[in-house]
C-alpha cells in the first residue's frame, strides 16, 4: 500500500507519515527507486496502535518507547486503551447531556462534565505499568537520557543508518556467506558500536540477548525481515558467533 493510499485508510496526512518515518516511529516497509514507499500489515497494525495511543493522550516519543518495548504486553495494552477509550466515552456523554439541557432552555452551572481527572489517571497508571515492566532497566534510562534531545534530523540519520546496516546483513544472508565469517563478524561489532553510539551502551551481555529476541520476538522478526527474508535469523547467529569470538 502506497503512503497516500495509507494516509487516507487510517485518516491522517501524508506528512504525518513521512513524520513518523523521520523520527523512526514508523517506516515503510520498503522505499522503491522512485520514492514510493510501502506500508504493509505489519506497518498499519503499528499505525493503529500509534493512533490507540494518541487517543490516549501519550506523546510520540512516550509512544516509541512503549512500542518498541521488549517486554511490551500487546493483550494489555489493548485491555488499558478500551478502558481509557469507555471512560472518554462516558465523559463525553455527559458533555453532550449538558448541552442538551441547554438547549431544551435547562441552564445549570456545572464544570465537572470536563473533569479530566479520572482518564490522567487511567493514563498514567498504565505508562508507569509499562516502564515498571522495561523501564526500570538501566540500558533503558540510558537510552531514554540519551535520547532525549534528539531532533527530526537526528532521529531521521539513525534511522537511515539503521537501515543501511540491517541491508548490509541482509545482502551478506542473500551471498550464501556464513554467519561467523569475518564479514559477518565485523558487522556485528558494527551494529553493536551503532546502538552504543546513540542508545546507551551495548554490553556483549546485551547483544547476545539482542541476538536472541531478534527470531524469537514476532514484533523484531518481520521488521528485520523487511531488509530481506531470513535477515532476522542471519543476525541473530552472527552476533552469537560475534559474542563467542570475543569471550572465547
Amino acid at each position: 500500500m502506497k503512503i497516500n493510499e495509507a494516509a487516507e485508510l487510517a485518516g491522517v496526512t501524508v506528512r504525518t507519515l513521512h513524520h513518523y518515518d523521520k523520527i523512526g516511529l514508523l517506516s515503510p516497509a520498503k522505499s522503491a527507486g522512485n520514492g514510493y514507499r510501502d506500508y504493509g500489515e505489519e506497518e498499519l497494525l503499528r499505525l493503529q496502535q500509534i493512533l490507540f495511543l494518541k487517543e490516549m493522550d501519550f506523546p510520540l516519543e512516550e509512544i516509541k518507547e512503549m512500542l518498541d518495548a521488549p517486554g511490551l504486553d500487546r493483550s494489555r495494552m489493548m485491555e488499558a486503551q478500551h478502558d481509557m477509550l469507555l471512560k472518554k466515552k462516558q465523559r463525553l456523554e455527559k458533555i453532550i447531556a449538558l448541552v442538551e439541557a441547554e438547549m431544551r432552555g435547562d441552564s445549570k452551572m456545572s464544570f465537572k462534565e470536563f473533569d479530566m481527572k479520572e482518564i490522567e489517571e487511567c493514563r498514567k497508571k498504565y505508562a508507569d505499568e509499562v516502564r515498571e515492566k522495561w523501564g526500570c532497566t538501566e540500558a533503558y534510562k540510558e537510552s531514554e537520557e540519551h535520547t532525549k534531545n534528539y531532533d527530526e534530523w537526528k532521529w531521521q540519520k539513525v534511522s537511515s543508518e539503521q537501515r543501511e546496516i540491517f541491508a548490509e546483513f541482509a545482502a551478506l544472508a542473500a551471498e550464501g556467506v556464513k554467519p561467523e565469517s569475518d564479514a559477518a563478524l565485523a558487522l556485528a561489532a558494527k551494529w553493536q558500536q551503532h546502538i552504543s553510539d546513540n542508545f546507551y551502551k551495548c554490553t556483549d551481555e546485551i547483544l547476545a540477548g539482542l541476538a536472541e529476541m531478534y527470531i524469537a520476538d514476532e514484533r523484531f522478526k518481520p521488521n528485520l525481515n523487511k531488509a530481506g527474508e531470513g535477515t532476522a535469523e542471519f543476525m541473530s547467529k552472527a552476533l552469537k558467533a560475534y559474542v563467542r569470538s570475543r569471550n572465547c
